[in-house]
């Protein structure tokens, strides 16, 4: 288990933290100007495929705020999103209520440790790898952790989310 990052834990890591969960901390510099997403930056600073790279977005579900996580290489289906928590129509949350609501700002809002819990979803490609990435809770760092692990951490759901 890799504890060290400079300043003090995020909340996704002291999750990590109390549940005994074994991962890895990931840090590179955050480049405001970069054009490429948060995720797909981090994977090439990283030296990390995008496949392995995992972003996390805030989805309104009908009334309901849920967490998607998929895949930096592609995007989010929100229909299949919608489907896989038995809802009818979903929409990215704005800005504003997914940084409210979880805690994080964008560009490095985590699955793990927000402030409220919400339903999360995992894109199931995620189980193609031994370990993924996500955001530590923070622009510039990322957690690599077991799929498994995130699995049980958020309590998320399996679906096939993503769309190249």
């Amino acid at each position: 288990m890799t504890k060290k990052a400079h300043g003090s834990p995020t909340p996704a890591v002291a999750a990590l933290d109390d549940l005994g969960i074994d991962y890895r901390l990931h840090e590179y510099h955050h480049d405001p100007t970069s054009e490429l997403g948060f995720g797909l930056e981090g994977a090439e600073k990283l030296g990390v495929a995008a496949q392995r790279v995992f972003k996390t977005l805030m989805v309104m579900v009908d009334s309901t705020l849920c967490t998607a996580v998929v895949p930096s290489s592609g995007m989010l289906n929100l229909k299949a999103m919608a489907d896989a928590v038995h809802g009818k129509k979903a929409d990215l949350a704005h800005p504003d209520q997914a940084q409210r609501a979880t805690g994080y700002i964008v560009g490095g809002i985590s699955p793990l440790g927000q402030k409220r819990r919400h339903r999360t979803v995992l894109d199931e490609s995620a189980l193609e790898h031994d370990t993924i990435l996500v955001s530590g809770g923070r622009r510039g760092l990322s957690v690599e952790l077991r799929p498994e692990d995130l699995i049980k951490a958020t309590n998320a759901t399996l679906a096939r989310l993503g769309r190249a």
